[in-house]
């Protein structure tokens, strides 16, 4: 019998088959609903939706539909992208709907006061 050299991999016990293996959790989608308790929209992030609403050209001024505070599954903040990756932990946030002239627009707060237009 000959000693493993440098380059040949030293045996670790039988390799885990697709048989013996756990199988992958995977988590849900969402939430597509608040998950917490209505909230009162800080006036920064107020501030950013308004300002959000301007640069893409709505007038009119904007009416509070609901607030809620969000624990997100991940990063997406429950409006995923194709294509793009996100962090992969809950976060705590926000979910505003406003209307404006008859539209009504969802956005989506991570931890910060930047608003993100679900348009899903």
């Amino acid at each position: 019998m000959t000693e493993p050299t440098p380059t040949e991999p030293t045996p670790s016990g039988p390799t885990p088959s697709a048989h013996t293996r756990p199988p992958f959790a995977t988590t849900p989608r969402g939430p597509i609903e608040p998950t917490g308790e209505p909230a009162i929209v800080p006036p920064a992030r107020w501030d950013a939706i308004v300002a959000d609403l301007a640069d893409r050209g709505v007038s009119g001024t904007p009416e509070l539909v609901s607030a809620h505070a969000v624990t997100w599954n991940n990063g997406a903040l429950g409006c995923p992208s194709p294509g793009v990756s996100y962090t992969q932990a809950l976060v705590d946030g926000m979910r505003v709907v406003v209307s404006v002239d008859a539209t009504t627009y969802d956005y989506r707060f991570g931890t910060s006061d930047t608003p993100r237009l679900c348009t899903r």
